[in-house]
């Protein structure tokens, strides 16, 4: 379960989050949109400990993010796979490598983090492309790539920050199947984005921020 707990977090004279106050329960799956500059970002970063607020509580699983020493900020990421909409692949590397990374640096053994690699893979339907450049693949390739990536490490969370944000109305249906699938099998998984007419479609809790608090009631 995350929650937020009348979280704010403000720059200078600039208010990211007002108090802001919400919970996502454990395997539950919603979306989290707003204009430009509603503070999803700030929200994202304050989860991830790439931030933190200026006022308010963010819990993950009942403990609290600001008892989290910078020490243990690494162990606490390991929790959480991200997805980003530039994919952030390196191109000097096969598919293969990418999606093993984080593996690599959680101290995984050679061939268990190859069974999770091509497992990983398979799932998002690329296994037979695990020894190709990212840069000879689509975007949309490209994607499912980050995807697998964010999840070899079996997390128990997923955040997609606007996943689908360069991809066609197709492919971004695509995309949002293979989380929705993923959060079947228990992962719970939290995506920001604009793409209303897409999310509208698709029956999960809808967080709408406007200036940096909840906008509306919440759909689902």
């Amino acid at each position: 379960m995350i929650e937020f707990d009348r979280v704010s977090r403000r720059f200078g004279d600039i208010h990211a989050l007002r108090h802001l106050s919400l919970t996502l329960d454990k395997g539950e799956m919603a979306f989290l949109t707003g204009h430009s500059g509603a503070g999803k970002s700030t929200l994202l970063r304050l989860l991830l400990l790439l931030d933190r607020p200026s006022g308010g509580d963010i819990r993950v699983c009942g403990e609290s993010t600001a008892k989290i020493r910078t020490r243990s900020v690494p162990q606490y990421r390991r929790r959480f796979g991200v997805v980003f909409q530039d994919h952030r692949l390196l191109f000097d590397r096969n598919v293969h490598d990418n999606v093993a990374l984080p593996l690599v640096m959680a101290g995984y053994a050679p061939r268990e983090s190859q069974r999770r690699v091509r497992a990983a893979l398979d799932k998002v339907g690329l296994l037979a492309l695990e020894r190709a450049n990212p840069a000879s693949l689509s975007g949309g390739e490209q994607q499912r790539v980050g995807i697998a990536r964010a999840v070899v490490a079996k997390p128990e969370f997923l955040i997609a920050d606007e996943p689908t944000g360069n991809l066609d109305p197709a492919l971004s249906s695509e995309i949002m199947s293979l989380f929705e699938a993923f959060n079947q099998v228990g992962v719970t998984v939290l995506v920001a984005t604009h793409d209303l007419p897409l999310i509208s479609r698709l029956r999960h809790r809808i967080l709408t921020l406007s200036s940096g608090s909840l906008a509306g009631p919440e759909s689902g």
